[in-house]
């Protein structure tokens, strides 16, 4: 086995890249989703 044999390949590095912001923006998604529910009603936001 070499060095790189260990390392992660650039495409497993990106692809690994790629699902962790995925998750992120699902995440803050769902947090503002939350609080939009909790926060003022659509009525109230047009002004």
């Amino acid at each position: 086995m070499t060095a790189a044999d260990d390392k992660m390949t650039r495409e497993e590095r990106l692809a690994a890249k790629l699902r962790e912001n995925l998750r992120r923006r699902k995440a803050q998604t769902r947090e503002m989703r939350e609080s939009d529910d909790t926060g003022l009603s659509k009525d109230d936001t047009r002004r």
